[in-house]
């Protein structure tokens, strides 16, 4: 994936947006009708997070998902695939600013793992989020693909669904 490319999703009509910015660099945005304070919620309360985060057309289940949201805090994500042995995501957070940015490392992929920071960026009562994957060289970047990127076109609708939710609840409350 070498340009930009953007995907519809439902229910909203948000655009995400995936762009390989650089060898090493990507970079996926999207806007959601939601407060930055509910966005950042559902990244950061594990329970929020397993409602979300695994593309459901994958056929995939989420096992583990233990968030440690502070500075130094671990997180860790195990996932089965049918038939596929679990594999497991897992890093330290290594800043959180409420509301607005979460940086964390991804370790499982040893020296060529990747440094993830996420931007909440609220206007007029919608966020835009900005996730920038930065990998340890161009090589660590082509071996892991942009299928996590792609899958975020999924995911990222799978949010929009569980914002309106809490965006619902949060009006009665």
């Amino acid at each position: 994936m070498d340009g930009g490319r953007e995907a519809e999703a439902a229910p909203v009509n948000n655009r995400t947006t995936v762009e390989r910015t650089s060898d090493r660099e990507v970079v996926v945005t999207r806007t959601f009708d939601a407060p930055a304070r509910l966005v950042f919620e559902a990244w950061t309360r594990a329970e929020l997070f397993a409602r979300w985060w695994v593309p459901k057309s994958m056929g995939m289940s989420l096992l583990a998902c233990d968030l440690d949201v502070r500075v130094g805090g671990r997180y860790r994500l195990a996932f089965a695939q049918e038939a596929s042995a679990p594999a497991e995501f897992f890093g330290r957070y290594i800043e959180v600013t409420p509301h607005s940015r979460l940086a964390w490392t991804n370790e499982e992929g040893g020296s060529d793992g990747s440094v993830t920071t996420v931007t909440f960026e609220e206007q007029d009562g919608k966020t835009l989020l900005t996730v920038h994957e930065l990998y340890a060289s161009k090589g660590a970047l082509d071996a892991a693909g942009t299928g996590a990127a792609d899958a975020m076109v999924e995911t990222f609708a799978q949010l929009d669904e569980l914002l309106l939710t809490l965006d619902a609840d949060e009006r009665r409350s």
